[in-house]
């Protein structure tokens, strides 16, 4: 090849890179409901998903998906509080049920308010709180926190699950539904408090994605839980558990300055108990 031809071939080559480098990214993957469905799943979830090749989480699309995806997660725990008609007593069928939840989720929501609680409570500055909240060690907020998570949900299903499996069904996925979605509201407020945390990996959530959840989550509280509650049951749930992730969305950048994955994770786990107490006063 000539020098002239050689000089040709190579500008050619730098061309093409240089197209190619600021060529807008394949699509990635599907953007129906469905897709994001799965992605939800994959992300909060140890459920079987398919084949389909995993894409990178997208914390817009999650959070439009994730009530339908705390259904699906939800149904096999709740529907061994049936357990009850087969003779089981009450808390026993409830303390499986939580059991079967805790598989299914991973221990992702259970981990997350551990490592909150020690993270949050067991450091002196921001930067010590997140050093802690880095750690898989858990200390004594920890424990004592998943500890009463686990039985502040046993007891509440228990109770009802005593008298009416199906009103304790309905009232436990209605909370884990207000719960799970009305903790992003965190990630809307607050910036990531780490650069190489979960939280930063999954991106930015937009207020418009997370409003088309939160309305859809609302929907699907209402329909699932006011049989075994009320209307004004849950209402007022879900004015409650608004109030506790405003409060533990100022708490979290008072302490840290900003959010993680585990402090959403917390979040959803103290939504879910506020919700679970107001609908059993109102059930």
């Amino acid at each position: 090849m000539s020098e002239n031809g050689a000089e040709a071939d190579r500008a050619e080559r730098i061309d093409t890179a240089s197209r190619d480098a600021y060529a807008p990214p394949p699509p990635r993957g599907g953007m129906g409901l469905l897709d994001d469905l799965v992605m939800a799943l994959r992300f909060f979830s140890r459920l079987p998903t398919g084949a389909t090749s995993h894409e990178l989480p997208d914390l817009g699309r999650i959070a439009m998906a994730l009530p339908l995806a705390s259904v699906v997660m939800g149904i096999g725990p709740v529907l061994l509080l049936a357990g009850v008609w087969l003779g089981l007593p009450g808390y026993f069928a409830a303390a499986l049920s939580v059991a079967a939840m805790v598989l299914v989720g991973g221990g992702m929501m259970e981990d997350a308010l551990a490592d909150a609680a020690d993270g949050l409570f067991g450091g002196p500055t921001p930067d010590r709180r997140l050093e802690i909240l880095k750690d898989s060690r858990h200390g004594t907020y920890g424990v004592a926190a998943l500890c009463l998570f686990l039985v502040l949900r046993v007891s509440a299903i228990g109770s009802v699950a005593t008298i009416n499996p199906p009103a304790a069904a309905g009232l436990w996925l209605a909370a884990n539904i207000a719960g799970r979605s009305g903790a992003l509201w965190v990630a809307v407020a607050l910036p990531p408090a780490r650069a190489d945390g979960a939280a930063s990996a999954v991106g930015a959530l937009p207020v418009s994605r997370f409003a088309i959840g939160a309305t859809l989550a609302l929907l699907l509280v209402f329909v699932i839980g006011a049989p075994a509650s009320s209307l004004l049951g849950v209402a007022s749930a879900a004015f409650v558990v608004a109030l506790v992730v405003l409060g533990w969305t100022a708490l979290c950048k008072r302490l840290v300055g900003g959010q993680t994955g585990d402090l959403i994770g917390a979040a959803g786990a103290l939504g879910e108990i506020a919700a679970l107490t107001v609908l059993l006063i109102f059930a």
